[in-house]
């Protein structure tokens, strides 16, 4: 049995294939497919130390604390989306929820705006317990079964004490997550602000505590000026050190992560959170479905630009050089 002319013409099959490609594409196609997706709660440092300006090298207006706010927006930008974030500040010893996790994607707008509207002015203490606010940070995503993201330059204020870093009462690695180092190493004045916040220079060596003499004196002790076993067992003479200043502590932020079973990223050097955070958190994988006429669509479009353009290479064969 012969076929008709028409279905043995190649031009004429190609259409009729592009024509029913671009019809299966009208139609409500779906498919599932599973995407790793993650929950975070970042927990953004506000303490004084925070309005440092090294957060971004060369500009010397941005702080550090808007390089923080920065990078938790980015990393709502470019999460998966499923993912959930939360966010909320440290100052003091404690750190506070100030919303819960809500859909990277489709909560973007007011994830970001709550994020630009942190303030330092927000802080209810002035003291920076960095330790006992990270501690408080791994709580507060433990119980919203979350990742955890710390950002903070880990100046603590006032200094530990000589009992050193306060031990910590939960299970390391239980929580997943960063803790995230901001600013430079070089050491630089804070800021200082008067009643109504205004800038009124930065604080000097007067202004702030240089040592912490709370709590059981260190080893040694007795060798300190001022000693007495009863009325000073922590020295008793004027300390005037560098708390004045400051740096990103590097290497007091990666000894707090290995307490908790955290990864510590340097955010000058990292780039972005995302990486770090898709490598060191609990990732979770859900299914998601997609509109399956992308596929039929792009072929029949494909088949159609052949179709078009078949004219003008056999014209190039037959001449042997390009069109025009």
């Amino acid at each position: 049995m012969k076929l008709p002319a028409m279905l043995t013409d190649r031009k004429t099959v190609v259409l009729g294939v592009a024509f029913a490609a671009a019809v299966l594409a009208t139609l409500p196609l779906t498919y599932t497919k599973s995407a790793n997706v993650l929950d975070a709660v970042a927990i953004i440092d506000i303490t004084g130390s925070m309005n440092v300006r090294d957060g971004v090298p060369g500009q010397s207006t941005v702080t550090r604390l808007d390089r923080a706010k920065s990078a938790v927006i980015d990393l709502a930008r470019t999460l998966p989306c499923g993912s959930r974030l939360g966010a909320g500040i440290f100052t003091e010893r404690r750190s506070f929820l100030l919303f819960g996790l809500a859909d990277s994607c489709l909560d973007y707008e007011p994830l970001r705006g709550s994020i630009e509207d942190m303030d330092w002015r927000m802080a209810w203490e002035g003291d920076s317990y960095v330790a006992r606010g990270l501690y408080d940070a791994i709580g507060i995503a433990d119980s919203l079964a979350s990742n955890v993201i710390f950002l903070t330059d880990g100046h603590e204020a006032p200094p530990l004490p000589a009992s050193g870093i306060p031990d910590f009462e939960g299970t390391p690695g239980k929580v997943k997550g960063l803790v995230v180092g901001v600013g430079g190493p070089e050491k630089m004045p804070i800021p200082k602000f008067d009643d109504d916040g205004r800038e009124i220079g930065h604080y000097g060596p007067m202004d702030v505590p240089h040592v912490n003499r709370h709590g059981l004196p260190g080893k040694d002790m007795s060798s300190a000026a001022g000693w007495h076993p009863r009325n000073a067992p922590q020295g008793g003479d004027l300390v005037v050190g560098e708390e004045h200043l400051s740096a990103m502590r590097e290497s007091y932020l990666k000894e707090l992560a290995g307490r908790t079973g955290l990864a510590f990223v340097d955010l000058a050097q990292a780039g972005g959170l995302l990486k770090p955070l898709m490598a060191a958190g609990e990732k979770r994988t859900i299914e998601t479905i997609s509109k399956a006429s992308i596929f039929p669509g792009t072929a029949s479009l494909i088949l159609f630009l052949v179709l078009l353009a078949s004219p003008l290479l056999a014209r190039w064969r037959a001449k042997g050089t390009p069109p025009a």
